[in-house]
């Protein structure tokens, strides 16, 4: 593309913004306001029982999430409604997640919510009703080039980019999504001063963390519940019996604390879960340096644009906090991802999502299957 600007339209629109109940998404949905498009605000009920999800502010799915959403709706004076989308919810991204730790796997319910219920769920739901876009508080940018065609591009702020999380947008998504707070460099002590100024209540509120569902934070316990305890054994890498574990879908590649291991490794150095085997529940540890990953496959492809020809190099963010590094990538002609890294990376789990990059523009994403070690694989 010859010429590319941050997206802007021409009309107003229709736009359903999803609030929430935190300070960006009233924030965005009062710029989309403010920009002149008509907007309504909507809270998505994603439980059944909304008790059992995070009090206090801490998460995106309480009660009083919805109810700070429908204040800060009042006050920039949009229509608001609650849509009940919690089965869709459980089905797709609560149950996903326990059948991925099951499988021992490490899924990221945040980029699995996005795919399938703020930009399917609830975006076909919104384009059935005559809206035009759903409207988020992501940080995040949709670029427009001189042919209509739309990118998706880190946030301007990289301290608050979001992008990875939105990497399974694809080109239909990303032409019904507005990013309001995206290419505006603004700290989010900035973004709580202008929720401040608008009057909305929200703009002390703490930011949501961890996983929304799981109410006390305790991932470990929460898959219990629904997986129970189940004895396993925690080895290193000749077999050798270090100590026990109640169930293997409690742990991660790459995690060092919480073993409970009391032999110490014969280096005196940490030892590092390196893999997770559900077949025989066992968890296998060692050193740091046999986390060294050269080479992975990926598999679910989805691509915000038309997919890569041939082999490509482009850098990769592996979590949604992580930094970037170079890869060089291809697409088999199996439809599945094949990733080198230019340095080895750690802490690269199956499961996980790997976002493409090239600059800052995102160019797809996909599902982490099997990876390759510098070490001997165990």
């Amino acid at each position: 593309m010859t010429s590319q600007t941050p997206q802007r339209t021409s009309r107003p629109l229709r736009v359903l913004a999803a609030m929430s109940g935190g300070v960006d998404s009233a924030v965005a949905a009062a710029r989309a306001a403010e920009a002149g498009h008509d907007v309504t605000g909507v809270h998505l009920a994603l439980s059944a029982n909304p008790q059992s999800f995070r009090t206090g502010a801490r998460g995106c799915c309480t009660i009083e999430d919805s109810r700070d959403a429908r204040r800060a709706a009042d006050v920039i004076g949009i229509p608001f409604y609650v849509w009940d989308l919690a089965e869709r919810f459980r089905e797709d991204v609560v149950e996903d997640f326990i059948a991925e730790y099951e499988a021992g796997r490490t899924p990221n319910p945040c980029l699995r919510c996005n795919e399938k219920i703020k930009f399917a769920a609830l975006l076909d739901k919104a384009l059935a009703l005559g809206f035009d876009a759903v409207c988020t508080g992501h940080y995040a940018q949709v670029i427009v080039g001189e042919d209509g065609s739309r990118e998706l591009h880190r946030a301007s702020d990289m301290a608050k980019d979001q992008s990875y999380v939105l990497g399974v947008l694809d080109d239909r998504q990303l032409a019904h999504a507005l990013f309001p707070l995206g290419d505006t460099v603004t700290t989010k002590d900035e973004i709580r001063a202008e929720a401040e100024r608008r009057g909305l209540a929200v703009a002390k509120k703490p930011d949501s963390h961890d996983i929304c569902f799981i109410a006390d934070g305790d991932t470990q316990g929460f898959l219990a519940s629904r997986l129970g305890k189940a004895e396993g054994d925690i080895v290193d890498e000749s077999g050798a019996v270090l100590g026990t574990h109640e169930g293997a879908f409690g742990f991660t590649i790459g995690q060092r604390k919480g073993l409970r291991i009391g032999t110490p490794a014969p280096d005196g150095k940490p030892r590092y879960v390196l893999d997770i085997s559900p077949v025989n529940n066992t968890v296998t540890v060692g050193p740091a340096a046999a986390l060294d990953v050269t080479a992975l496959t990926a598999v679910k492809p989805r691509w915000c644009g038309a997919a890569p020809s041939g082999a490509g190099t482009y850098t990769a963010q592996l979590r949604a906090h992580g930094d970037e590094t170079p890869v060089t990538a291809e697409l088999t002609s199996e439809g599945e991802l094949r990733v080198s890294f230019t340095e080895p990376v750690r802490g690269v789990a199956p499961g996980q999502a790997i976002v493409l990059y090239d600059g800052t523009r995102v160019v797809g994403s996909a599902t982490i299957a099997t990876t390759h070690r510098a070490a001997a694989a165990v």
